[in-house]
């Protein structure tokens, strides 16, 4: 998915994102980063309840602005 930058406002997903920090922990469940080619996330591992709702936002959001996706493991 390519994403135009000059086009493309990710203020919606930020809305429907869950916080990428464990609060009791303060450590980081996630990490993401919107770039031109597309979306990167990574799962740290911290809360699996958490983290597995983050990339279901990024692939609806693809999808919303993509006739196709592809999803890789770098």
């Amino acid at each position: 998915m390519k994403i135009r930058q000059n086009d493309y406002d990710p203020a919606t997903l930020f809305r429907k994102l869950p916080s990428p920090i464990a609060r009791r922990a303060m450590a980081e469940i996630y990490n993401y980063s919107i770039e031109a080619d597309g979306f990167y996330f990574v799962d740290h591992l911290v809360d699996a309840s958490v983290a597995a709702v983050a990339p279901r936002c990024f692939l609806d959001e693809a999808l919303r602005v993509s006739r196709s996706i592809e999803v890789t493991e770098p």
